[in-house]
């Protein structure tokens, strides 16, 4: 099973479910994770870090 695929099943359970409450929530933890893994080993760190 593809990425692609995990992610549009994601958001036919959503439409199906009506569970759109679901959606900024997953979305804030990419980001978060996105900022975790730039942050750990980048020249962004101390940057990142000042945001804390």
């Amino acid at each position: 099973m593809s990425k692609l695929a995990i992610i549009k099943e994601f958001f036919e359970f959503l439409r199906h479910r009506k569970k759109w409450w679901l959606a900024p929530i997953v979305v804030m933890m990419v980001l978060l994770g996105a900022l975790i893994v730039a942050g750990e080993s980048s020249a962004l760190a101390p940057f990142i870090y000042a945001l804390f």
